[in-house]
């Protein structure tokens, strides 16, 4: 019996201080070796004059704030996505979903703690005393009875199943904060990009505007030298053919202008018939001349999507545990204490109380093999987001690459465009000064003018590509969100490593 109850007090401790059975999760580490060029990266990019033409400096291993948009120096693209932020449909579901989880790992923190309930009850009763019962204590055939009871159950985590059910519901919150800023990130960066294409359209329509001007002045001039004789009829038709073409061209920069804002009004939770208040113009944006290139191991530590997926990873492990624990041993403890006296005022009497204390252990025996193959899914789903999570990382590489790659040749392209613009601009006033003294035909004047046209077009293109490829590469290297005095993720707590 002594050695009984010592044994008893010995374990008690153990069980309550039992390891949780199953794998611990692990941040996984950056890979090794991992880079995203093959050559390094030069110190600079390609110049070109004009607005947005400036060099711009890699800075490998370089932060960028929070607000990275405001680096374009543009008010009206920060009113716009602060705009946004407030309500956009798509923030307000992320925040939703990041609320469905904390109450869910709140709720879940609660079975580390005894359940405590109470119970009240009254009832009239009558005896039938002449064939199934002799009268009550008190010796009435018609009672009262009022019963009260108080009770506490505990079930012991000895195995952790409760912690890995609450690891993993953690894990699950923190992936939902990192899609939330994901979101975040996401918005914003859509948002710059649709503003600079509404700018480069802009630029577009209004550089074929004046083309169609050159050809006005150009169908004047061919007009008169025809009523002089100088020329024949059909080089007037044929300008007013190539007028016409021109003017064609507007309509559909038009539309695209009109989608894009549309598409500006959506991501601002507005609707079509909303004014966006902002007409942007490549003139008026500014091109940063540092450029953030995070190094591969802090990559892995900042994008959103990946953290998201790291946070996968680590519920999906959290459930392994479950699963084993969910084949041991579950110990559970009851206690409750009671009166169910005839009248309340006897509650506390000594023969009208009453006590229960009940421990029970359940093991589960046979069950089909149903708890074996669920613990085999659960090391199944884990390998599948070690999976996701390697792909994840793979693939946030790639986009920082082929941002890389595009930020260097777009600021090559722009070079070469604007030095083709420039020179068939002084080609087309050249030709236009030898047909006013009759040294050029009107076919050379055209070809000049045409070749201008397209230069002119693909320089713009060029600039805003280049304002793209910055904000694409703020989002590639994560975007900043840790730099963020309202970064959901620093306000709450995790249990993820870090």
């Amino acid at each position: 019996m002594i050695a009984l109850k010592r044994s008893s007090t010995l374990l008690m401790p153990l069980l309550l201080a039992a390891c949780a059975v199953g794998p611990d999760f692990r941040q996984p580490a950056a890979p090794s070796g991992a880079g995203y060029t093959q050559a390094p990266l030069p110190s600079k990019t390609a110049a070109a004059p004009g607005a947005v033409g400036e060099a711009q400096q890699f800075a490998v291993g370089g932060d960028i704030p929070g607000q990275w948009w405001t680096l374009f120096q543009s008010p009206e693209l920060n009113t716009m996505i602060d705009r946004a932020f407030k309500a956009s449909p798509t923030i307000a579901a992320a925040q939703s979903a990041l609320a469905v989880a904390r109450e869910n790992m709140l709720s879940q923190r609660g079975t580390l703690f005894p359940s405590i309930g109470v119970d009240a009850s009254g009832s009239r009763n009558e005896t039938a005393t002449a064939s199934l019962a002799p009268v009550a204590a008190n010796n009435q055939r018609i009672y009262s009875l009022y019963t009260g009871e108080l009770t506490v159950s505990y079930s012991l985590d000895a195995f952790g199943l409760n912690r890995r059910m609450i690891e993993s519901v953690s894990a699950q919150a923190d992936n939902q904060r990192f899609e939330l800023e994901a979101a975040y990130l996401t918005l914003s960066s859509n948002l710059a990009l649709a503003a600079f294409n509404v700018a480069s359209l802009r630029g577009q329509i209004a550089a074929q505007q004046e083309v169609i001007k050159a050809h006005v002045e150009l169908l004047d001039i061919l007009r008169r030298e025809s009523m002089l004789g100088e020329i024949a009829e059909a080089d007037v038709l044929q300008q007013k053919a190539v007028l016409a073409q021109a003017q064609a061209a507007i309509p559909p920069l038009e539309k695209q202008l009109a989608l894009q804002r549309d598409a500006l009004i959506a991501l601002m939770g507005g609707f079509p018939n909303e004014d966006v208040a902002a007409d942007f113009d490549l003139s008026s944006l500014h091109l940063p001349e540092d450029l953030p290139v995070s190094l591969p191991s802090t990559l892995v530590e900042r994008r959103p999507d990946i953290l998201a997926a790291s946070a996968a990873l680590h519920a999906a492990s959290a459930q392994v545990g479950v699963a084993i624990a969910n084949r041991l041993p579950q110990i559970s403890l009851t206690a409750a204490l009671g009166t169910s006296p005839s009248a309340i005022a006897n509650a506390f009497t000594p023969y009208n109380q009453f006590f229960t204390i009940v421990g029970k252990v359940a093991q589960p025996i046979f069950q089909g093999g149903a708890l074996l193959h669920r613990q085999r899914a659960a090391q199944a789903a884990f390998d599948q987001a070690s999976a996701q999570y390697r792909s994840t990382v793979i693939n946030a590489f790639q986009n920082v690459a082929d941002v890389l790659q595009s930020v260097q040749a777009d600021a090559k392209t722009l070079q070469a465009t604007v030095n083709a613009e420039q020179a068939a601009s002084r080609s087309v006033a050249i030709e236009r000064e030898k047909l006013r003294s009759g040294e050029a035909s009107y076919l050379s004047v055209l070809s000049a003018e045409q070749t201008w046209q397209m230069a002119r077009i693909a320089s713009i293109q060029a600039r805003a590509a280049r304002l793209a490829d910055t904000a694409a590469l703020f989002q590639a290297v994560g975007g900043g969100w840790w730099n963020r005095s309202d970064s959901l993720v620093s306000t709450f707590p995790s249990n993820q490593p870090r």
